[in-house]
């Protein structure tokens, strides 16, 4: 079964709660960016990505805007549920933009990246790379196409500028992620759409899900 939850920032005790620790082998953990277990290659951090990778579920998560992209280059493509993703450890793995995957009996589109505040801030480390690129768009796009634009489940860790305006009304800008998401929310016919870049946990409805610190099971009913 697939659950979901939102960002991490490296938090290993967020693995410890009861949610996850029940999670049996056949199940997947999708976090929605942000997961922060790939930032300074330390040997504390790779033996913390050994830990997890050994967890009998798979941990899969969409780049966010506190990942370190120059590291994550660095881990193999591999074929992965009937898409591309990079193998980060064990049954760690990132997934790729624009890729489709064959998750549980669902078909999941992933797009990673957002908009990050700190690219205004002096000293503050972020990557051009966390808005997409025109080829990555274009991707997307296309793979969606060959679906006829049907899929199961979206992840990303931003939101459609709809949703996130409506998130935070006072901001009324949109950059390039927002606008693409947006142009994707509306190509395609999807149930539900998972994003974790505004910390909470909150129902949009009818089919959009802030996502944080909440493991969510995939397809349930949900008040």
């Amino acid at each position: 079964m697939i659950y979901v939850t939102g960002d991490i920032h490296g938090d290993m005790s967020r693995f410890q709660v009861p949610a996850v620790k029940k999670l049996k082998e056949k199940d997947v953990l999708i976090v929605c960016g942000d997961f922060g277990f790939v930032w300074d290659g330390s040997k504390k951090e790779q033996k913390l990505l050994q830990k997890i990778g050994k967890r009998k579920h798979d941990t899969v998560f969409v780049e966010g805007c506190h990942d370190n992209y120059d590291l994550l280059r660095e881990y193999p493509k591999v074929p992965y549920r009937g898409g591309t993703a990079r193998k980060i450890s064990g049954n760690v793995y990132q997934l790729l933009r624009g890729e489709i995957y064959e998750i549980c009996g669902k078909k999941v589109f992933a797009f990673g990246g957002g908009d990050s505040e700190e690219q205004s801030l002096n000293g503050s480390r972020w990557w051009p790379e966390e808005q997409p690129s025109e080829e990555e768009q274009a991707y997307g796009v296309e793979n969606l196409r060959k679906c006829r634009g049907q899929v199961d489940i979206i992840v990303t860790h931003d939101a459609p500028a709809v949703i996130k305006q409506f998130i935070r009304m006072e901001d009324t800008e949109a950059s390039c992620i927002h606008m693409y998401l947006d142009y994707i929310a509306k190509q395609c016919d999807f149930k539900e759409w998972y994003f974790g870049r505004y910390h909470m946990d909150k129902v949009v409805p009818p089919r959009y899900y802030a996502m944080f610190q909440e493991i969510r099971p995939a397809g349930e009913p949900r008040s």
